[in-house]
């Protein structure tokens, strides 16, 4: 008799009763290591790679593991896509415009000097072309991507002097993130790319001048304000930065549909995660670093502009040649023009006015 007939015409007690034991197909366990380029210190922004590996163990029921491993732990925080794109670990947790060295568009994954906010890089990623078009140029490097959290708009950061207007940024050396470094260039500033976890002894013994991180609540856990007594904002350069999860498409590919969807909704979860934290947190941290002394300051009017001026010219001379910004930044621009339109008459005019109010 045909198993199926069995099944369907006496039903699972039948099969039982009958000796027929029914295909049952069980699930391999998945065991997974994931590279972080930050240390464990900082609980917002390493955290959300525990976020993303604890929600992955939970909605698997344990089926699937990701251990979580620190900056420097099996690899250097900037090692970790020479890591995921080898097959050495199946995913990294990091900022994308640290790779900007090996091509330009990494940053358009994560920040990019007067760009989105956390906002609308969210509505680009996901009901944009951005996920759509950075997979395409992240296919390349034998990566998937999925937005693994933001920090929101970030502080323009601790210098130990202050920087009054333009001719203040000659000669600076400062600690800025990824990309950002190209502008500072074109203002008279000498970028240096060096991890969180190594600035605060740079900064300290005076090899660089300024540092620029995320904002108060970390800042203030890696003690820059004892160093440097100035703290600028905003972070013109990073108004929205998103970290993502960098998965080796041979092991995102392997995985079941199942996992998968769990592996894109822990990601989801980590991204949100991340930025309510850093907004949650920030504001008593400010207040706290202003009460022990620290001086808050706004660049100067001149600073913003010289600086927007030569992030648009960077971007002009990307487009002429690297095919693939060109490409992606078309999409990028115009939905950053028409974000800027609705916000302005949204957005910011509600927050002006609630923030003049005193409440």
């Amino acid at each position: 008799m045909d198993r199926r007939s069995v099944i369907k015409t006496t039903g699972i007690a039948g099969v039982l009763a009958a000796g027929i034991a029914p295909a049952v197909h069980a699930q391999a366990a998945v065991r997974w290591r994931l590279a972080s380029s930050f240390p464990k210190s900082l609980d917002t922004i390493f955290g959300a790679a525990e976020v993303f590996a604890n929600q992955v163990k939970a909605m698997s029921g344990g089926k699937f593991e990701v251990s979580v491993h620190a900056a420097g732990e099996l690899m250097p925080p900037f090692g970790v896509v020479d890591g995921v794109q080898q097959g050495t670990v199946e995913v990294a947790h990091t900022a994308p415009y640290y790779f900007f060295g090996k091509n330009e568009c990494f940053a358009l994954g994560c920040a990019i000097p007067f760009g989105l906010n956390s906002r609308q890089m969210t509505a680009w990623m996901y009901d944009g072309n951005g996920l759509k078009l950075m997979r395409e140029f992240y296919a390349k490097y034998n990566i998937v991507n999925f937005p693994g959290g933001n920090t929101g708009a970030q502080m323009g950061g601790w210098y130990r002097k202050e920087i009054k207007s333009l001719k203040d940024m000659k000669g600076l050396k400062m600690r800025i993130g990824g990309f950002a470094g190209k502008v500072l260039e074109r203002l008279g500033g000498v970028p240096q790319n060096i991890p969180g976890g190594e600035i605060y002894a740079a900064l300290e013994k005076g090899t660089i001048d300024a540092t620029e991180w995320v904002g108060p609540y970390d800042d203030q856990k890696l003690g820059f304000n004892k160093v440097a007594p100035f703290y600028y904002y905003p972070g013109w350069w990073e108004g929205g930065p998103q970290l993502d999860f960098f998965i080796n498409d041979k092991a995102f590919n392997g995985l079941s549909a199942e996992n998968k969807a769990i592996v894109q909704a822990a990601a989801a979860e980590a991204h949100v995660t991340m930025q309510a934290r850093y907004d949650a947190r920030n504001p008593a941290a400010l207040k706290q670093l202003v009460a022990a002394g620290t001086k808050l300051r706004p660049f100067s009017q001149d600073v913003m502009a010289e600086a927007f001026k030569q992030s648009l010219g960077l971007y002009e001379e990307l487009n002429a040649k690297n095919e693939d910004w060109k490409k992606i930044y078309a999409d990028y621009s115009k939905f950053r023009a028409d974000q800027n339109l609705w916000f302005r008459f949204t957005e910011a005019t509600f927050d002006r006015f609630m923030q003049s109010q005193k409440l």
